[in-house]
């Protein structure tokens, strides 16, 4: 099942994709798509539901983030070792943990705002997962049950605050804009084998990273189970799990985005984004 939310930011509405294509609205099953609704009972049955039954949604209605109300967007570092090597830092013996900010998030296809005194905008293509009940010492074996779905992630990333202003890496991860979600929230028997899609990104239809899910360094399951050794993850939370090469930090010459560019990026059986950057405004 795919399930999206759609609308005018704030004001988004549940939905679900039917088999062909068209947005179903669940406003009359659930208030939204959020950590009160990703516990496998919500999800059963909104599985059993004949979406020819539901409301259809208005043609090219706006996409928001398919999950709402994140309490908290966290983040795996270095989770590709190519990666690792094009930013010049060694393979790490554990997951590096990171954190966005939940009010980051943004729809699949809106603007990026490039924040003011930015000088390095990066991108960052990522598989994500949700959380669908509370995680806390979860072992990796039993991971599964703990994950409502899985959604693409653009790990939106300003380099000079990052790196060179010293501190934590959140202060080049968390402004405005900077975490696109979804188009759709994928159920895991949908998504199937994430631990092999094909995942792209594109700046100007010029393609800038390829790769793959299957060689990440840990695994959603361990990543999952690690994490909950040192925090608490809750219903509707979001996890990105690292970016494969290509980004501009990488590049001999980088290449930053800069105010105009268009980003479309992808996973397979999850969707595709396409965001475009835009001048900082209050």
């Amino acid at each position: 099942m795919k399930l999206v939310r759609f609308g005018n930011p704030g004001s988004e509405k549940p939905g679900l994709v039917d088999a062909s294509g068209i947005i179903r609205d669940l406003s009359a099953h659930i208030p939204d798509i959020d950590g009160r609704t990703l516990g496998a009972d919500t999800i059963a049955r909104l599985k059993a539901l004949d979406p020819a039954t539901l409301p259809a949604a208005p043609a090219g209605v706006r996409l928001g983030a398919p999950v709402g109300d994140v309490r908290n967007y966290m983040a795996i570092g270095l989770n590709y070792a190519d990666h690792a090597a094009e930013a010049g830092l060694r393979v790490p013996r554990e997951p590096v943990i990171f954190n966005k900010i939940g009010n980051c998030i943004v729809g699949p296809n809106d603007d990026i705002m490039m924040p003011r005194d930015a000088e390095k905008l990066d991108y960052e293509v990522e598989i994500g997962f949700v959380i669908s009940k509370r995680a806390r010492y979860v072992e990796e074996k039993d991971a599964a049950d703990y994950i409502a779905g899985y959604l693409v992630c653009n790990d939106v990333s300003e380099r000079h605050f990052q790196t060179e202003r010293s501190g934590q890496w959140v202060k080049g991860k968390a402004a405005e804009t900077f975490g696109p979600l979804g188009p759709w929230l994928v159920t895991p028997d949908e998504a199937g084998d994430v631990d092999n899609l094909a995942m792209w990104l594109d700046v100007n239809g010029e393609r800038r990273q390829t790769g793959s899910t299957s060689t990440m360094i840990f695994k959603i399951p361990y990543i999952l189970s690690y994490m909950t050794r040192f925090m608490v993850l809750e219903a509707g939370d979001v996890v990105a799990t690292g970016t494969p090469p290509g980004v501009a930090l990488g590049m001999k010459e980088p290449k930053w985005l800069k105010v105009g560019d268009v980003i479309t990026l992808g996973i397979d059986k999850l969707g595709a984004q396409k965001s475009t950057v835009v001048a900082f405004k209050l």
